[in-house]
């Protein structure tokens, strides 16, 4: 699973990035128990410090919920139980950073119950999206997971869907500080209405964005793209550290955004770059350039789903 970077200035809860930070997940199944019993739960990396949590723990407590909607689809009653599950996590996103990692543990959830149950393929891609987006409660971090590439998500009658866009920038440079930040804390922060001028300029700088990244436009233009006025001030108190890199990024003349809720930091900009701006930037970070991830979360193997 990719992480991803949600938001990207202007396109509040509609645009995501998927980006080449990759977790990866095994899960084993013994439905009879004859050669594994319980539930097991191995993480190498973030999140170490929750395996304990049994049946609370994310991508348990989603594969258990999507069994039973894959269940309620199936052409008889089957009440799908195992008597041993094993969880093999190797993850490398950054948890609490604005990078997508509760996306990329939903989305391994609902993929590994695809794979596994034997009647799956009753999950089409786009119950997939629904049950990611339910579980999530926006679609805008789960959609480039799922999809790679740009995305452009949102949620009308019928549910959740997206638009997948091949984005012509292929690296970006994110700034991951130490301290997490709760995305329930930072929406926390957002006033339940804005003035109609900030919601017109911002509406106009996402319309902006999506044809800078698609068509490879730079400069002052992508510059200008990136400009947000509804959520990033608003969010400031929150990650006062993360506000000022953002300012310090944009006054040199780089691309910069608060990714996703925050904190971490993602700039528009190549690695011939970074050098050149890292003086700017202050101790506290940690720099990466990741390449734009053209492939979403996929599974790689039958019998144990590893995703």
């Amino acid at each position: 699973m990719p992480a991803t970077s949600a938001n990207l200035g202007p396109g509040f809860d509609s645009l995501g990035l998927a980006l080449g930070l990759y977790d990866e997940v095994t899960v084993e199944v013994d439905p009879a128990g004859d050669r594994f019993t319980g539930l097991s739960i191995d993480v190498d990396g973030e999140g170490a410090e929750v395996a304990d949590r049994g049946e609370r723990h994310l991508i348990v407590s989603v594969l258990r919920r999507a069994f039973g909607v894959i269940d309620a689809l199936a052409p008889v009653a089957l009440g799908t139980r195992w008597a041993g599950l094993r969880l093999t996590c190797v993850n490398r996103i950054p948890h609490s950073r604005g990078l997508g990692s509760s996306s990329a543990a939903i989305i391994a959830g609902v993929l590994a119950a695809r794979a596994l149950h034997p009647h799956g393929a009753l999950l089409d891609d786009d119950a997939v999206l629904r049950l990611a987006t339910d579980i999530e409660g926006h679609p805008d971090n789960v959609a480039p997971c799922l999809a790679g590439g740009l995305t452009i998500a949102w949620t009308g009658p019928a549910g959740p869907r997206l638009v997948r866009l091949d984005p012509a920038v292929e690296q970006v440079t994110v700034y991951v500080p130490d301290q997490r930040l709760a995305t329930e804390r930072a929406r926390g922060l957002l006033p339940p209405t804005v003035p109609h001028a900030d919601a017109a300029h911002t509406a106009g700088r996402a319309a902006l964005l999506i044809a800078a990244l698609t068509q490879g436009l730079t400069g002052d233009v992508l510059l200008d793209a990136t400009e947000d006025r509804l959520h990033q001030d608003h969010r400031a108190p929150a990650m006062p550290e993360s506000a000022a890199l953002v300012a310090r990024l944009r006054e040199a003349g780089v691309p910069a955004v608060i990714s996703g809720a925050g904190p971490t930091v993602l700039a528009f900009t190549t690695a011939s770059r970074v050098d050149s701006i890292g003086a700017g930037v202050g101790n506290g970070w940690h720099e990466h350039t990741l390449d734009v991830a053209t492939r979403g979360a996929h599974v790689r193997s039958g019998a144990t789903a590893r995703t």
